[in-house]
């Protein structure tokens, strides 16, 4: 379920929009997770699907597995998203893009800041898609699928056009890391965006020569599986902050 979308005043293509995630809570006391056959990262594997509903403690902010465990609740939004660029036409709502969606990226929990880029006036902004707990790759095709409260501040940050955008594909910032995003459907090519936008977030910051941050990346940043169950694929880069500036 997306809720939105939100008009930002003012917005217009070539912008950005930053998005601090203020506060995330559950809002019941139950999630669910399923795979199909032919879903997720190994379809084929399981003969038929399998459907779980999970009990969730608001107080404790846990959840218990059927099975067994009963493990810390990390919420956040898989789907956060400005609006897409009118020449894509209709799309769905799996498939990550440029504009953000379906990222399903563990790591904008409460307290971390989204960076999107603005394609249409207005920006557009989406949400949705809660999850109480998910690891990375989100691999079996779902997480703990459950209904969250978010509150939101909206801040615009002008930019050049869409000839010349602020940012051309989402960022992000946490209390402890900054992070660059690739989506595409081979992951391999998904790993190369990442990347390519982390050596440019690197010299934007520092003044230093591509190669310079090229090498710095080998150093210092850790790359990430987001997520391998949307069709487009997606990898996050995650620079923990005080190890390079």
């Amino acid at each position: 379920m997306i809720s939105g979308p939100v008009a930002i005043e003012g917005a217009e293509p070539g912008d950005m929009l930053e998005i601090r995630i203020d506060r995330i809570e559950p809002s019941m006391d139950w999630g669910f997770c399923l795979f199909s056959p032919l879903g997720g990262t190994l379809p084929g594997k399981f003969q038929s699907g399998d459907l779980r509903f999970i009990p969730i403690d608001i107080e404790k902010r846990t959840c218990a597995l059927p099975w067994g465990p009963e493990l810390p609740l990390s919420p956040f939004f898989g789907i956060m998203a400005t609006g897409p660029r009118t020449n894509y036409g209709v799309l769905s709502t799996k498939e990550p893009r440029d504009f953000g969606g379906n990222m399903d990226n563990r790591e904008l929990v409460e307290g971390s800041t989204l960076f999107l880029p603005v394609w249409v006036p207005g920006a557009n902004f989406m949400v949705g898609d809660g999850h109480g707990i998910q690891g990375d790759g989100e691999v079996c095709g779902t997480a703990l699928e459950t209904s969250l409260d978010g509150t939101f501040t909206f801040i615009l940050h002008k930019g050049g056009g869409i000839d010349a955008p602020k940012l051309k594909f989402p960022r992000a910032e946490t209390p402890t890391h900054y992070l660059t995003m690739g989506m595409q459907e081979d992951l391999d090519a998904a790993m190369r965006d990442a990347l390519d936008d982390m050596i440019d977030f690197i010299c934007e910051r520092t003044g230093w020569a591509p190669a310079e941050a090229y090498m710095s990346c080998s150093f210092a940043v850790d790359f990430r599986v987001t997520q391998t169950v949307n069709g487009q694929k997606g990898v996050h880069g995650m620079l923990r902050k005080g190890l390079l500036f």
